[in-house]
């Protein structure tokens, strides 16, 4: 069977935030990918789109030929003092239905890119310990583990164990306090 193709553009809150929410809904059922225990309401994207918006972050899905949403990568706030802004956090959700084609690769790898546009610093990814196939991916494309905090989270009655993974970039070319 022939790999599927994707195209790559920035998510639309008015368009596209269902289908985000049944990606992430779907991971906080089904995975400790997410450390929620309770599917989010539709509400809860407008504030999630929101804080996007206001804080520049991009939103970049990944869409079949027919316009469905098969994943998406975004990135947000690392830590809320004013020091880490070049620092952030990213996240990258494939649907359940096109996992194992690649997908996770190229949405990091254009996460990366507008990371690199964007001056960022360093990405940094939490990843649930267990997770292998998002560790060998963070791996692959450079990233390196730079600390697990142990037992830190509790879901589907076990400990979870939260590694830290993060990708060292170029910018800013001028940093400044402030």
């Amino acid at each position: 069977m022939p790999q599927p193709t994707f195209k790559f553009a920035d998510c639309r809150a008015e368009q596209h935030s269902t289908a985000i929410l049944d990606i992430l809904n779907e991971a906080i059922l089904n995975s400790t990918a997410l450390y929620d225990y309770r599917q989010r309401e539709p509400a809860a994207m407008v504030a999630w789109f929101q804080a996007k918006t206001a804080g520049g972050f991009p939103v970049i899905g990944a869409f079949t030929d027919d316009g469905t949403l098969a994943g998406f990568a975004s990135w947000g706030t690392f830590r809320a003092f004013p020091a880490f802004k070049y620092t952030v956090e990213h996240s990258v959700y494939v649907h359940k239905d096109y996992r194992g084609c690649g997908l996770g690769r190229s949405l990091l790898s254009a996460l990366i890119a507008r990371a690199r546009e964007s001056s960022v610093h360093v990405l940094i990814g939490c990843i649930d310990a267990t997770n292998a196939g998002s560790i060998a991916l963070h791996e692959k494309l450079g990233f390196k583990h730079v600390g697990t905090m142990p037992e830190v989270g509790f879901k589907f009655g076990r400990w979870l164990d939260a590694s830290f993974y993060q990708l060292r970039l170029e910018g800013p070319a001028q940093p400044v306090d402030g």
